[in-house]
This record gives C-alpha cells, structure tokens and sequence, in this order.
C-alpha cells in the first residue's frame, strides 16, 4: 500500500483510484461497508482502491485540549485499510487551509484536480468543507460538475443500532470490549512500541510489555485478557497474555497507560511495535494492602486470562 500525504505534488500513478472518503477511526464494520462497496467498483473499473482520509483527525484540529477520543493512531489505520486490500492511501494534512475549502472547493481542487479520483465512496452522514457545509447529495451534484462518480453507502446497522465511532467508544468506557468487537468486526487494539518502565512487573514475576495510551480514548482501567501480535524483530509473532489499563494505583502513579504481561515469554522487546487486542474485561483497577496480595490477585487473573483465551 501507497501512503500519499502531498495532494498537490502527486505522482501522475497515484490518480485515478477509487477513493472512499473518511476519518476511518477505528476501521469498524460500518467503514468496511462503505470499502467493500468502493472494492466492487474499483474491481468493475480497473481502478486502484483508494481511500482518503485526514491526520490530524479534524476533531482535534478544531479542539486540541478535547479529551482524548480516538479509537486508533494513524499507524494503526494504515496497518488496518491494508489488511483490506486499500492500496492507495492518501492521508491529507488537515490544516488552516484544508479546513478553510468551500464543500465546492474541496471537491473540485482535491477530489478532481489534485488526486483526480474518478470515483468517490462515502457514508450516508458525509459532510465536507468549511464548516461542514457540504452533504453526500451536495458531493453527488459536484461530482456530476467535475467528472467523478458518487456512490453513497446506507449506515450499518447490526439490529442494535448503527454502528458508530461513538457506540464503540461507550462499550469501551462500560468495560465492554466483547461488544465493542461486534462492531469493528475485530477486538479493539492499541498498537505502539514497547517504551521502558520502572521494570517493577520483572521484580513481582511478571515482567510487562509497557506501550502508552496517550491520544487514544481510554478503555475501561482494568485487566484485560489479550491476544498480541509482536509486528518485527526476532519474537515476531502471536502470544496470549493478560494486560493492565490504568494508572497503576498500587504505586501512587497517575499517567494511564497499557501494561502487558505475555504468557510463556521471554525475550527484550524493548522499541519493538506490538498490537494489543483487548479479548475480555476481567476486573477493575485495585490498590492492595501488600505486595503478596497483589501477586495471588496477578496469579488469579491470569488464570482466568488462559480460560478464556483457549476457549
């Protein structure tokens, strides 16, 4: 896959794909809808499949101090869109000048001019351009000005509701995150490098992979049971293991962050990139009276951890 982040200066090959157009946080079952679509008639046309997305995501363009809320970072997307099949990826700076495009402008200088997409894919809820003044019926008019197709994708809806950014957001506030896989079509995964901690978890006889949450909407603070996936190096691979979300109140600290101890592991992972995925919630975040009782709870946890990872 093709990583474009220039829409002015794009190589002549880059155009002509068949772009579905969104923020794709999460890549959730609804995203992969309006994909297979875009799928089908990149296919019918002999034509790259595309999709066109925004970093920063504009919500924390527009408000930088908001809480965190994304479900997933930018590498982690492009990991995702490539699993499926997206093989031109263009990731716009979303900027003063992106954000200042009429609905008019943004269609005829990026989608036509710049990327020369010949056809564009978006959900039924599509807004586009200052202010988000533009509407999916609006992108089909400029479409027929500017000469590219418009297919416009009905919302998913799994019978308990359309599937949404936000619902999988709430599942993973509740401690839901069998829910929240529902709707991504995949267990929810916080990807990053392995960064150093204080090695505690080594001392207690549970060494931890430690990766920070910064920028990304907090699941429910407590131990989950995990399927992770070293990405490079020489342990790359699949592993099971038990992973702890939260601020670590045992020890007074209060920079949330994901803790991971992998089952039948031994090895220095240290910068190495590891995904995450949350299976089950097994409990909250404790504070025990002693070390010795924190350890019979890890031992208790992890147990549980293997029972529900081998079914």
């Amino acid at each position: 896959m093709q990583i474009i982040r220039d829409a002015q200066f794009i190589d002549p090959s880059d155009r002509g794909a068949a772009a579905a157009i969104g923020n794709f946080d999460g890549v959730h079952l609804g995203h992969q809808s309006v994909l297979d679509i875009a799928r089908s008639i990149a296919e019918s046309t002999d034509t790259p499949l595309g999709v066109m997305t925004f970093e920063p995501h504009p919500r924390a363009f527009f408000a930088p101090k908001s809480t965190p809320f994304r479900l997933m970072n930018a590498t982690a997307r492009a990991n995702r869109l490539e699993k499926l099949g997206v093989r031109k990826l263009y990731e716009l700076p979303f900027n003063k000048g992106l954000a200042a495009l009429s609905a008019q402008e943004f269609a005829s200088q990026i989608i036509a001019e710049n990327l020369g997409l010949t056809h564009v894919i978006v959900g039924e809820d599509f807004c586009f351009g200052k202010g988000r003044s533009g509407t999916a019926a609006d992108l089909t008019a400029f479409g027929e000005t500017y000469g590219f197709g418009v297919t416009i994708a009905p919302m998913l809806d799994l019978g308990a509701g359309e599937v949404s950014s936000t619902a999988i957001r709430a599942a993973l506030t509740d401690g839901r995150p069998r829910d929240a896989a529902r709707m991504l079509g995949h267990f929810h995964r916080i990807d990053g490098p392995v960064i150093r901690g204080d090695q505690r978890g080594r001392d207690l006889g549970y060494p931890t992979a430690n990766m920070s949450i910064a920028g990304l909407h907090p699941p429910k603070f407590g131990v989950y049971a995990v399927e992770v996936d070293v990405r490079d190096g020489p342990h790359k691979g699949s592993y099971q293991g038990a992973a702890s979300i939260g601020t670590r109140p045992m020890f007074g600290e209060n920079v949330p962050n994901c803790e991971t101890f992998i089952f039948d592991f031994k090895g220095d992972l240290y910068g190495t990139e590891i995904s995450v995925a949350l299976v089950d919630y097994l409990r909250g975040e404790e504070k025990f009276d002693s070390l010795e009782a924190l350890i019979t709870q890890m031992n208790a946890d992890c147990a549980r951890a293997r029972a529900i990872l081998n079914g």
